[in-house]
Parts: C-alpha cells; sequence; structure tokens
C-alpha cells in the first residue's frame, strides 16, 4: 500500500500535529480502495475462523464488534475513508515510536483536537490490516485554566509497572465523581511529560489516564475539550474495555506468570489479542467533521 503522510514529530516524547487537509490530497485513490477491500476481506476472515475459534481462543474481532453496537451508548458512525485514514495513522504512529507489530492486536487511538474529540477502536493484524470496532467522543485537556494541561501525544504503552485501579465513587466539593460511579476502571498510563495550559505554560509532569467521568454533569460533554489532561471516556466504553480486557495484554500475561492481577473483573470475556497501547494525535483540522457535530452538541 503506498501512501504519502506529511506527518512530522512523531515520536513518544514529542508533539503529534498533523495536517489532515493536506495529508487527505495526499492519499492515492486506488490504494483506499486496495486498502478498503483489503478489511473486507480481512473482515471475512477473522468472523469465519476467528469466529468458530472464539470458544477457546476468546472473543473473536466481529463479535467485540457487534458488542460495541449493542453495549456502548455514546458511538460515532465514520465514512469508510475516515475510517481508512486513522487505521493508517495509528500505523504510522506504531512504527514512528519503533514498536513492533509482531502479533494481532487491539489499539486505541485518540484524536485530541478540539474539532474532533473522539476515540476509535481498531483491531490492527500482524501484516497492517486494521478493523475498526467502534468510535465515541471523548473529553481531552483543556488548556487556559490552572492545573489544566494539554494532553499529550505519542504512543503509550498499558502496562502493570502503572497500576490501573477502580473508582470509589466519590464526589470532591463540588459534588463531582471524577472517575464516574463506584467500580469504574481507571486505565493508567503513568507520568508523562505534556504543555502546562496556564502561567507561562512550558512542559510540565502529568499523570495520563484514560477513566470515565461524572455521569450527571460531565458525560454530556463528551466530544469537547474539558479534563485536566487525562482521558475521559463513556462509561459504557469503560465498561466494554474492562469487561473483555481489549488492552489488558501485558496484566493477562503478568496473571499467566502467575502474579495476581486484582483489578481484572472476574466476570470477564477476554478477547482473543488484546492490546497494550493508547496512541494519542492532534490531526489539526480546522472545522468539526460532520460525523462528529452530534457528539460535541450533547
Amino acid at each position: 500500500m503506498t501512501v504519502s503522510f506529511q506527518i512530522a514529530n512523531m515520536r513518544m516524547t514529542g508533539i503529534t500535529n498533523i495536517d489532515w487537509m493536506n495529508m487527505a490530497d495526499s492519499f492515492d485513490v486506488a490504494a483506499l480502495r486496495r486498502a478498503a477491500a483489503r478489511v473486507f476481506s480481512l473482515g471475512l476472515l477473522f468472523s469465519g475462523l476467528l469466529g468458530g475459534l472464539s470458544a477457546y481462543a476468546g472473543v473473536a474481532v466481529e463479535e467485540l464488534r457487534a458488542a460495541y453496537l449493542q453495549q456502548v451508548e455514546r458511538r460515532l458512525e465514520l465514512p469508510q475513508d475516515e475510517t481508512l485514514r486513522y487505521g493508517m495513522l495509528a500505523l504510522a504512529m506504531m512504527d514512528d515510536a519503533e514498536v513492533a507489530l509482531t502479533e494481532s492486536q487491539y489499539v486505541a487511538l485518540v484524536d485530541r483536537n478540539p474539532n474532533v474529540q473522539a476515540i476509535f477502536l481498531y483491531f490492527i493484524s500482524y501484516d497492517h490490516a486494521s478493523i475498526l470496532i467502534g468510535a465515541s467522543p471523548v473529553s481531552t485537556g483543556r488548556i487556559g485554566q490552572f492545573d489544566h494541561f494539554e494532553t499529550p501525544t505519542g504512543v503509550f504503552e498499558h502496562t502493570p509497572v502503572n497500576p490501573d485501579f477502580r473508582a470509589e465513587g466519590t464526589r470532591n466539593k463540588l459534588g463531582i465523581r471524577g472517575y464516574g460511579v463506584a467500580g469504574m476502571r481507571v486505565f493508567d498510563f503513568g507520568w508523562q511529560q505534556a504543555r502546562r495550559g496556564w502561567g507561562q505554560g512550558g512542559i510540565g509532569i502529568m499523570r495520563l489516564q484514560m477513566h470515565a467521568t461524572d455521569p450527571d454533569v460531565l458525560e454530556s460533554r463528551l466530544g469537547s475539550v474539558q479534563s485536566k489532561g487525562c482521558i475521559r471516556i463513556p462509561a459504557t466504553l469503560n465498561r466494554l474495555l474492562d469487561r473483555y480486557r481489549v488492552l489488558d495484554a501485558a496484566y493477562e500475561s503478568m496473571q499467566s506468570a502467575g502474579q495476581t492481577m486484582w483489578v481484572l473483573p472476574s466476570n470477564s470475556t477476554p478477547v482473543s489479542g488484546p492490546g497494550r497501547y493508547l496512541i494519542v494525535v492532534d490531526t489539526m483540522r480546522a472545522q468539526r467533521p460532520v460525523w462528529a457535530i452530534h457528539a460535541a452538541q450533547r
């Protein structure tokens, strides 16, 4: 597949800014058509082969796609060209970060651009074909306020070195449950460098987490920049990632080695090919795409 990307500074510690309009112009139409055919064929393969193996190999790709449609209440419907572009962007980011794709796995891609504010869950095969499982609105860091960071870009590994935990459901002095209701999983990606959004700016250190948020006050604001730097996701998506252990490859590996991973739900139904990476980008869109408008207006 020959696609010319106009991407710069895509290192894990750098700032990833992508001119999406120019990038779109650089896509070869024939390449996109070949990619679409490849994704379709791969989908049939997974539906048949992996679907038949799901009883002992874990939840298959098509089953997780169906679960996303049934269980995640806040969803975005992407046109095919956007689905392909974000899938290619995920691959480009992993390649630039020198992440070896030696086996098929799930990845979560977040576009922090204020005009997008979305998360895309992909299954990426070892031969670099991608299948979109689903997309939903998020909230990332809002600058211009004390103690608020711009959500950093890069490829971040989800590992027990930075252990996850579960929300207690407690309220702050404003009555807000920052991590959502009790029991919601907080996915931790460790301390990261990020741009301070207050004072004289500059680079500071923040804890990068992905989590649910207050269901009564803040979840309705998903699709717009709201957080202090973390990534807020819909509660129903949080439950799906947790229940199916979608990003828990490292946790499952340690559990298989005999270590107790208390944060993993005992009643979970793990996917086949869990992943371990969160990718954050900024596509520098000047306008909100049609498919993301309704998320911001809710």
